[in-house]
């Protein structure tokens, strides 16, 4: 893929975290909450990271907009190191990259009404505006569904899907070009959520935004982006592009995640691994072999000892799996 289409680039990134000592001489141990992660977001797509919790994904993307100093890899935005910055063009990264948080109850000053939390992060990042930054907060109002009135109201006088539309206008507010999406629907109801993908499909194509989306959900993941990837304990066993992965997953993990979905046809029955009296895996200073051994239905004898590359499979699809061989 050519770098000029490349927003973001996370090259071997590895994020660790002290472990708690059960004694004061006891040698200091590592959770590897991440654990060489690579992948590419081009601009004007979606990629979205999905595993259940403890997985990693929010580290990474706290990584990302450095709340985070990774124990070693890089990040590049644009093809530059973000670790590299002078102080003018850092403050011009954090222009570009914008966080929407998962609770819009608590992601809101209180005490700010709407005008207020819109112009604020305009003034603190001294965004260039053709217009006064009263004028662009209307038109941020305008583009996420709220009404011009309602700049004077505070956080607890609206809905939790309104407070995630202001939320989004925030983001919005400095002119981003990558917007972090961290499950930014699932504190809502469902007819609320459907509304608010509706809305950031909406805003992706009329601000020219790329999509790092984090969900729990794989229909959301689905419905959202255009490449997916797979974590487990920190590490990618799967990626691909959307419509692939979730038609022919190859990894044992990505197809439990799937077959775990509900559907309403009570004849499906659904694969779903049975984990009790088996050790379950940690991140506290892995042994080498794939973390998923110990639960997958279909482990090798080399799982357990040697850990599995990123190998493409097809066209489209890259798995990290002893059960295949790469081109």
């Amino acid at each position: 893929m050519d770098n000029t289409n490349i927003i973001l680039s996370v090259e071997n990134l590895c994020v660790r975290f002290k472990a708690m000592k059960s004694h004061y001489f006891e040698k200091q141990r590592y959770v590897h909450a991440v654990d060489d992660v690579s992948f590419v977001l081009p601009k004007g797509k979606s990629v979205g990271l999905v595993g259940e919790s403890g997985s990693g994904k929010t580290t990474i993307a706290r990584a990302i907009v450095n709340l985070l100093e990774p124990y070693s890899g890089d990040i590049k935005f644009l093809n530059k190191s973000i670790y590299s910055l002078s102080d003018n063009s850092y403050l011009d990264y954090r222009k570009k990259v914008q966080f929407i948080f998962q609770d819009p109850y608590s992601s809101l000053n209180p005490r700010y009404t709407v005008s207020e939390i819109l112009q604020e992060p305009m003034e603190l990042l001294k965004v260039d505006v053709s217009e006064s930054y009263q004028t662009s907060m209307l038109k941020l109002l305008a583009a996420v569904g709220l009404r011009e009135e309602q700049q004077y109201l505070f956080p607890h006088q609206f809905s939790g899907g309104q407070r995630q539309r202001i939320a989004i206008a925030r983001a919005l507010a400095s002119k981003p070009e990558l917007l972090i999406c961290d499950e930014p629907v699932s504190a809502l109801d469902v007819a609320v959520q459907a509304q608010i993908l509706n809305l950031l499909k909406t805003l992706q194509e009329d601000f020219s935004l790329s999509y790092l989306f984090i969900s729990h959900d794989l229909g959301v993941i689905q419905y959202m982006c255009d490449y997916v990837i797979v974590l487990y304990l920190g590490q990618i066993v799967e990626t691909g592009v959307s419509e692939d992965l979730f038609v022919s997953p190859f990894h044992p993990y990505t197809k439990a995640l799937l077959d775990a979905v509900p559907s309403a046809d009570p004849r499906e029955h659904f694969y779903v691994p049975t984990v009790e009296c088996i050790k379950q895996p940690s991140a506290v200073d892995p042994e080498p072999g794939c973390r998923y051994a110990n639960i997958c239905p279909k482990a090798l004898r080399e799982c357990y000892s040697l850990t599995p590359e990123l190998k493409q499979i097809g066209e489209t699809t890259s798995v990290a799996c002893h059960l295949y061989e790469g081109e």
